[in-house]
């Protein structure tokens, strides 16, 4: 079965000496795992089996993936460094006939993470291009926070590496009504901590999922110093979401009238 567009034609004619993909020529954003390899649909382990070529944030790590569902299609290296240095290369390659895979290390394409600027190329040109939905630390970690049903929430990705810019931008969010997350490295956890204490108060909660659908899968409420000293005593392996809580109205002293 193809992946075809309700308005696609037959599209261009695939290059001499290049095997024909049953898929239609364009784009295809795959989600794949972000732990667990059996987190992948039966619809992306098609579209990578049938690509033409897997563009792969990194190749070692995606071939592992291929391996254990015994795909071999090609791969070509596209990340953050050479996603623009790929865009002429990717356009060339559909233009002539091929159906591209783009995936990254974890999640899905485009959310923190390669696969936006090659997206937006295709579509600027009028190519295909179209998503295989799956997996993502996002969407993952907001489904077990519950606290976001009836009011959404802001993701904000990974904050700026530089002391300032982060806290300028934590003071900016403080007064936010609904959930903000944020994606945080091992090296920095313990900082943005610092940073929320510092800047939103001592008493401002978080919710933190870490190794999300891992062996090791983890998540903890609290205050910044109460999460500091859990993970004071346990290792900090792993990639962290942080979900910074509405701020609490004060609340009234028992006896006080309701206004």
């Amino acid at each position: 079965m193809s992946e075809r567009p309700a308005d696609a034609g037959s599209g261009p004619a695939v290059a001499a000496g290049m095997p024909a993909s049953p898929l239609v020529p364009g784009l295809y954003l795959v989600g794949t795992p972000i732990g667990n390899l059996e987190d992948i649909t039966l619809r992306a382990l098609r579209v990578l089996q049938s690509a033409t070529h897997i563009l792969a944030e990194d190749t070692r790590h995606t071939r592992r993936l291929l391996d254990r569902h015994g795909i071999v299609t090609p791969m070509i290296s596209c990340h953050k460094f050479n996603e623009r240095a790929r865009e002429e290369e990717i356009l060339r390659r559909i233009r002539t006939g091929e159906a591209l895979a783009l995936v990254t290390d974890a999640g899905m394409p485009g959310i923190s993470d390669p696969g936006a600027r090659a997206a937006a190329a295709v579509r600027a040109a009028g190519l295909f291009v179209t998503v295989i939905p799956g997996p993502c630390a996002l969407s993952a970690a907001v489904a077990l926070c519950g606290q976001t049903e009836s009011r959404g929430f802001l993701s904000e990705g990974f904050l700026d590496h530089k002391t300032a810019a982060r806290r300028r931008r934590l003071q900016e969010l403080a007064a936010f009504p609904a959930p903000i997350v944020f994606y945080e490295s091992t090296h920095r956890i313990l900082k943005l901590l610092d940073e929320v204490e510092a800047e939103l108060g001592p008493e401002r909660r978080l919710f933190i999922a870490r190794e999300l659908t891992k062996k090791f899968e983890e998540t903890v409420t609290g205050t910044p110093a109460e999460l500091r000293a859990h993970y004071q005593t346990r290792s900090l392996k792993g990639e962290f979401v942080v979900i910074l809580l509405p701020r609490q109205p004060p609340r009234a002293p028992p006896g006080s009238p309701i206004l």
